[in-house]
């Protein structure tokens, strides 16, 4: 399939709210393809489907660098959280900020598969933390939402300073951003 660019913030995209999945299709095999492709291109563990400005709830996640098949989870909700803790995040929409913030380190999850198939897990550490995380963008919220004001606003102004990304030769529109 193909690698997308991911948006940065401050996006206004980022804020959008993403839309259940109805059809489990053709178009769907390809998003969580892209997304899976863009995942391994960037070496990131999660990745959401708004983060390459689509708005259909979609999350994929690799925990395992390769080592196991990744994590695909198409409508998720959580229906258990416990064990809040302190952990660290970053994000490939937010470069170079990594902040501590407070996560349930266990987490029921209910989704479909890519196939539509029903799913239930349980997660603990890391990939409950990822699976919030991926869960906040669908819902229009990054884990800088989760920081103090004074640090958000210094996140912000410094995401306004960086450069727009420049997109890549031969990219599309829609993967240029416009």
């Amino acid at each position: 399939m193909a690698r997308r660019d991911v948006l940065e913030y401050p996006d206004p995209r980022l804020r959008l709210r993403s839309r259940p999945v109805d059809a489990f299709d053709e178009s769907l095999s390809r998003l969580v393809e892209d997304l899976l492709d863009t995942l391994r291109a960037t070496g990131g563990i999660g990745l959401s489907a708004p983060q390459i400005d689509d708005r259909r709830r979609v999350l994929v996640m690799d925990l395992s660098g390769g080592a196991a098949a990744p994590q695909v989870y198409v409508n998720p909700e959580i229906s258990s959280r416990s064990a809040p803790g302190l952990v660290e995040e970053s994000c490939l929409s937010v470069p170079g900020v990594v902040a501590n913030v407070v996560r349930a380190t266990e987490v029921r999850v209910r989704a479909r598969d890519a196939a539509g198939a029903a799913i239930e897990r349980e997660l603990s550490g890391m990939e409950a933390v990822c699976l919030q995380h991926e869960l906040d963008h669908l819902e229009g919220r990054l884990f800088v939402d989760r920081l103090s004001l004074f640090r958000r606003l210094r996140i912000r102004a410094a995401a306004r300073r960086r450069p727009a990304p420049v997109a890549a030769a031969g990219a599309t529109a829609r993967e240029a951003g416009s």
